[in-house]
């Protein structure tokens, strides 16, 4: 796990040296055990290194292979250990035991297909010294980032947004992005960024840069579909194997060469990851001691969940180290998770992930597993019950609505209502219209393309998951949990996101992921025998939310003036009547306008 940087100048002229370590340094958080650099002819790659596997100088990059290749890369191959094996069979042979130098060599015996092999996540640049060109490639769901600008004089890439934005002389929002956030609190589903001019290298595509002519092309290279064989598996043998692909990914994710631990909310996705964790964590090292998890704890009672996070610690036998953030610690770190997050969040409760991993930091965890992931491909929302009921007849409609409020903290009326809204372009775009305070103008002539889009997913409900994972929702949340673990030089693993388990997952008959009104019914009934049952039938999802009511009530002076202050806002919002309105507003929606106010000002954009 490491952060990632290239420059290019479309002129042939040298990279300058201050030019791409400024760059590269941008990113030390990212990689603070050490830095490299490659000179092209017209051209640099810079690295910055967190050691996880191979902690020796085997593992530094750039990394050369054959005299052949240059790499620069963030991320892991799970299961490098497999494929060096095969590779060695093909007559390959290795210097290190790192998964960067088996990138390498399956690039060179299979190209860009090499990537249809891979379990993990990744970003990388690979230069070929005999193509001269520079592929770049980045894993199925996009888990690790990778960003470029393409302007008359030079492409430039990096794993961060601020890396590029000083590259540039001015610092521009794009308010098309920003509009769409404000409206619809929809973003990070294209490759455009709030930032004009940065774009973000989309999810299961591969490219190629050609050196000769500075022509670049972006292809996708993974699709994920729905087996129909899958949909056909009885019960009994579906939860069988959804665990078999679990338990894999999870101790696939244990291989590491530094301590691991693992974030626990107390809900049921972290706590199946802890539970798997604990119990392979030992596997290969009896000497390691308890398997450590870390939980947020929230001020307001209604969003604790540590008594869960108790629990599961107690079942499991689990090292539990508790974090409580105050409200002072969140005012006085908005700012930095502003810079941190780059763009802006939809919620405070990025403050909680945040002190997990800064607890992780001062306990030495440096890979922490997390349960990302879980909701979108087993049917964890409310709101996903919506698409559920639009496909069944009507009587049968009351019934699980029924069950629904039965077994969910969703009343009878929420879920008619839930229904109504998420299935309806028109019911959801004139209550998105009538709740913003964007300029008459501006919201009467926005297209909401992405609205619609999802309104008609939710008419069939594996459509919805597609759309959900490959663009609403997914991409959005890894961002956050990228950005919040490496601020900290942590890398977080996700078992949820294991490709074969997702493929899976999404496939199943819908009633083994809602059943009897239970969402992700499968995952609940694959668990039994490792979870006590107080954990694996919870009705109440939350997961490391924030003391919403104590923290912003306790800085709405400080969130008016901000956005008093904010020339975009002024520019886009009718702020007059926005504060105004101010004190009635729900938390979420105050946060959505003073965030843009904050990183408008953190990153002094125009």
């Amino acid at each position: 796990m490491c952060g990632i940087s290239g420059i290019i100048n479309k002129d042939k002229s040298k990279v300058n040296h201050n030019e791409i370590k400024k760059i590269n340094d941008i990113i030390s958080h990212r990689g603070p055990d050490g830095e490299g650099f490659y000179y092209g002819e017209n051209f640099a790659f810079g690295h910055r290194r967190l050691s996880i596997l191979d902690l020796s100088e085997h593992g530094s990059q750039p990394m050369p292979y054959m005299d052949k290749y240059w790499i620069t890369y963030n991320g892991e191959v799970y299961n490098y250990i497999e494929l060096r094996e095969e590779l060695k069979a093909l007559g390959y042979t290795f210097e290190s035991d790192c998964d960067t130098e088996v990138i390498l060599s399956a690039y060179d015996r299979w190209g860009k297909d090499c990537l249809n092999k891979f379990n993990g996540m990744w970003a990388f640049a690979i230069f070929d010294t005999e193509k001269q060109d520079i592929f770049f490639a980045r894993d199925r769901f996009g888990i690790k980032p990778l960003y470029y600008i393409n302007t008359d004089k030079q492409f430039a890439f990096g794993s961060e947004i601020k890396q590029l934005i000083a590259l540039q002389s001015e610092v521009r929002a794009n308010r098309y992005v920003i509009i769409e956030s404000l409206l619809t609190n929809v973003d990070g589903h294209t490759e455009a960024t709030f930032f004009e001019g940065v774009n973000k290298f989309p999810q299961a595509h591969c490219g190629y840069y050609n050196l000769a002519d500075n022509s670049f092309k972006i292809e996708r290279f993974y699709t994920l579909k729905v087996d129909s064989d899958v949909k056909r598996m009885p019960i009994e043998d579906a939860t069988k194997k959804l665990r078999s692909l679990f338990e894999d990914s999870v101790k696939l994710r244990l291989r590491s060469d530094v301590r691991v631990g693992t974030c626990l909310s107390g809900g049921l996705d972290s706590s199946a990851t802890s539970a798997f964790g604990s119990i392979h964590y030992h596997d290969n090292n009896q000497t390691l001691g308890k398997f450590t998890g870390i939980h947020a704890k929230s001020q307001d009672a209604e969003s604790d969940e540590s008594r869960f996070a108790k629990i599961v610690s107690d079942y499991l036998d689990l090292d539990l180290h508790i974090v409580e953030p105050k409200m002072d610690d969140f005012i006085d770190k908005i700012d930095e998770l502003v810079y941190t997050q780059e763009e802006p969040f939809g919620s405070p409760s990025m403050f909680m992930g945040w002190h997990v991993f800064e607890k992780a930091k001062e306990l030495g965890c440096k890979v922490m597993l997390n349960g990302q992931g879980g909701d979108e491909v087993l049917l964890g929302y409310e709101r996903y019950y919506a698409s559920y009921l639009f496909s069944l007849s009507f009587w049968n409609f009351i019934k699980q609505s029924r069950e629904i409020s039965l077994n969910s903290k969703l009343s009878f009326k929420d879920v008619v209502l839930y229904y109504f809204y998420f299935t309806s372009k028109t019911v959801r775009i004139k209550r998105l219209r009538k709740r913003s305070y964007l300029k008459k103008e501006i919201k009467s002539s926005f297209d909401f393309k992405t609205i619609k889009e999802s309104a008609q997913s939710f008419r069939d409900i594996y459509k919805m998951q597609l759309f959900e994972i490959g663009t609403l929702q997914l991409p959005h949340l890894l961002r956050y949990e990228d950005r919040n673990s490496m601020r900290h030089s942590i890398e977080t693993r996700l078992p949820f996101l294991d490709y074969r388990f997702v493929e899976f997952s999404v496939s199943l008959q819908i009633n083994y992921k809602i059943a009897r009104g239970w969402t992700k019914y499968i995952l609940r009934k694959a668990v039994e025998d490792v979870l006590p049952d107080s954990i694996t039938w919870r009705k109440d999802k939350k997961g490391f939310e924030a003391p919403e009511k104590t923290w912003m009530g306790g800085t709405t002076e400080m969130m008016k003036k901000a956005i008093q202050s904010s020339k975009l806002l002024n520019e886009l919002v009718d702020t007059d009547r926005l504060l105004v309105d101010f004190d009635g507003i729900p938390f979420r929606r105050r946060w959505v306008y003073f965030m843009i106010a904050s990183w408008e000002r953190k990153f002094n954009v125009v």
